[in-house]
């Protein structure tokens, strides 16, 4: 049976943070729904502190912010966009459309169709949240989206220069400076100056994450991708410089981010917790990620392999980082995680940034149910048929029987119509 050598916040904490965020953000996205830009604005202000012309980025200011960053920066966010969208191609080519005959004059298919737009969110605020743009915006226009809007707050009362160049050169149609729930909620209702779009998408912290859970309906979303998760499985064969390294390299994001350890060696367990006692002490973010592992952090002890499943599946964490001899026994057995990531040379930071996969994915426990964002959350697979005359006939009278065994009268009478009809021919 699984030990806990290490906990974070009990399931009563959570909740009743939970239900504070909840009335918070209702509250913003009613009277944007109300007021429009006016209050839009007055959010930006409050928390912001931004309340510029217009939030929207003219194509001037946008070639001014491009042509102020160094070249370097230009080039590491192109190899990065170019290999997002490479992998995000190999994916929209994957997913193919079909027309096939079922049977004889029955043709049964489907088409992928984009949706017409989106409003990607790129977090702000703490950090830049650069990447973002490449996985979101990228990827929609990569999945043929007519209309891809984006927006980012303000950091300390400036425009991201990196973050709106990576914004930029991934294919926005419109970049608004403009944060929080308020963005979420003006992409998704619209305003007088902002027009609603069809999905929106993106990560953020917990109260993005429910502005997107309180908006489903009125626009589609990707996921509920809250503040970032981090996994580590490990067994005797991994030390704990890495462990630790891994655990606070995404504790950083943010005080309520959580870090967990499941490991076979007890003995690891209690070097990982000296471990990281010791890199808080010169990590430049200590502040935030000593927050986010005393509160959050937990460390589970198991007997096998086959327990560590078990419980990292229980766990469902977003990233989900496997050190240990035999990493493919998890890639063959791991059924609930946003992205693995397998053995020593590879890590979290590589797929949140640059290698090609979305860093986009669902985190408390959404892994249970979905996958992260990919071309296909912007495709509609939309299905069509087509009978010829006998076709019609044969299928309308099961049918006709189907439907009368429901009860469903108007139902039986469409096929008995064609029935009648076609009969009538033969």
């Amino acid at each position: 049976m699984a030990k806990y050598i290490k906990e974070g916040k009990s399931a009563a904490q959570l909740k009743a943070e939970d239900s504070k965020v909840r009335e918070t953000v209702k509250a913003v996205i009613e009277r944007i729904e109300q007021e429009g830009d006016k209050a839009v604005r007055e959010y930006s202000k409050t928390f912001d502190k931004w309340s510029p012309a217009s939030f929207l980025l003219s194509e001037q200011q946008i070639t001014t912010v491009i042509e102020s960053l160094p070249k370097q920066v230009i080039e590491d966010i192109t190899f990065a966009q170019q290999q997002i969208r490479h992998f995000a191609q190999l994916q929209r080519e994957s997913i193919q459309d079909i027309e096939v005959e079922t049977l004889p004059g029955v043709i049964l298919g489907h088409k992928n169709i984009p949706i017409n737009s989106a409003g990607c969110y790129i977090p702000g605020g703490r950090y830049p949240m650069v990447a973002s743009a490449h996985m979101s915006i990228l990827t929609a226009k990569v999945a043929g989206v007519k209309r891809v809007i984006g927006c980012t707050p303000p950091i300390n009362g400036e425009i991201p220069k990196a973050t709106v160049a990576a914004m930029h050169l991934a294919g926005a149609d419109e970049i608004y400076i403009l944060g929080g729930v308020q963005a979420m909620a003006a992409m998704a209702v619209g305003t007088e100056k902002i027009a609603p779009v069809d999905m929106i998408v993106g990560p953020g912290n917990a109260y993005v994450a429910e502005a997107k859970r309180q908006l489903f309906g009125k626009v589609g979303i990707d996921l509920l991708a809250g503040p970032t998760e981090v996994l580590i499985v490990a067994d005797e064969s991994a030390d704990a410089e890495m462990v630790a390294c891994d655990i606070l390299g995404q504790a950083e994001h943010g005080p309520t981010s959580p870090g967990a350890l499941i490991t076979t060696s007890e003995s690891l367990a209690q070097e990982t917790l000296k471990e990281i006692d010791r890199q808080l002490i010169s990590l430049p973010t200590a502040d935030i990620a000593r927050v986010a592992w005393e509160e959050n952090g937990q460390i589970i002890l198991v007997k096998d392999e086959k327990e560590a499943v078990l419980e990292a599946d229980k766990l469902a964490y977003e990233h989900v980082q496997i050190l240990t001899k035999d990493p493919d026994y998890f890639l063959n057995n791991m059924t609930n995680y946003g992205a693995l990531f397998l053995g020593q040379e590879t890590n979290v930071a590589y797929g949140d940034k640059v290698i090609g996969t979305n860093h986009t994915l669902p985190t408390n426990k959404a892994a249970k149910y979905t996958g992260g964002l990919w071309v296909g959350k912007f495709l509609k697979n939309c299905t069509y048929q087509r009978c010829n005359k006998e076709a019609s006939l044969k299928i309308g009278q099961y049918a006709m029987r189907l439907c009368e065994l429901e009860g469903f009268m108007g139902h039986k009478e469409q096929a008995a119509l064609r029935v009648r009809r076609y009969g009538k021919d033969d």
